[in-house]
């Protein structure tokens, strides 16, 4: 078991460091004229290496993103059965941003990187926006299953849509300056998740 629980750290570790070559040199040189030779040499190891944690220069820039979806469905699985599909929703949310708020200095300084470097750059930001469509296609998916609905079923949609568009002006207009401070993200995103739900009839997502 520690030997298992060794080599999965040290993946681990690599992967990270890949992240963090990656996002330096994109906000240095631009993404467009960095390789995948150079983010592997930054981190001493093969282009071998690289492409086995990630397949593409877009996949190791959005990787942040994508953990966070793992971790937001992770936390509203675990909500109560009876809860309101969009209170959820937004206390998933609220418990992923607390445990970036609570964790390491170097996990926080790495999310406001990547979002930064995102939003800076167009090709990155397209490719999230597409790839916001597969995350939106599973966050529905959960919902119907809470719901006990079917796959197609409009309410569910409906509901992350909201979500989405809710999450999305916390994130773009958390300040003049963008994304460059966890805690006013945060206080950004409780503030809209809070009008939101103050302006919406309650039960409204719940199936008559």
């Amino acid at each position: 078991m520690d030997r298992i629980g060794l080599r999965e750290r040290k993946k681990q570790k690599t992967r990270l460091a890949l992240i963090d070559a990656a996002l330096d040199l994109f906000a240095a040189q631009g993404y467009e004229a960095t390789t995948v030779d150079q983010i592997a040499a930054a981190v001493e190891v093969s282009p071998r290496t690289f492409f086995r944690y990630f397949a593409t220069k877009e996949d190791v820039a959005l990787s942040l993103p994508l953990d966070g979806l793992e971790t937001l469905l992770a936390e509203l699985a675990a909500r109560p059965a009876q809860e309101p599909p969009f209170t959820a929703l937004g206390h998933a949310l609220r418990a992923m941003v607390t445990m970036l708020e609570e964790g390491d200095l170097a996990d926080r300084t790495r999310f406001l990187k990547a979002h930064e470097v995102i939003d800076d750059t167009p090709a990155l930001f397209a490719g999230s926006v597409r790839r916001m469509v597969d995350s939106e296609r599973r966050l529905v998916a959960e919902i119907a299953r809470r719901e006990g609905a079917e796959p197609d079923d409009l309410l569910s949609h409906f509901v992350v849509a909201l979500f989405t568009t809710v999450t999305r002006i916390g994130f773009e207009h958390c300040g003049p300056a963008g994304v460059h401070d966890l805690t006013a993200l945060a206080e950004r995103l409780e503030a809209t998740l809070t009008l939101a739900e103050r302006s919406l009839c309650p039960g409204w997502d719940r199936a008559r």
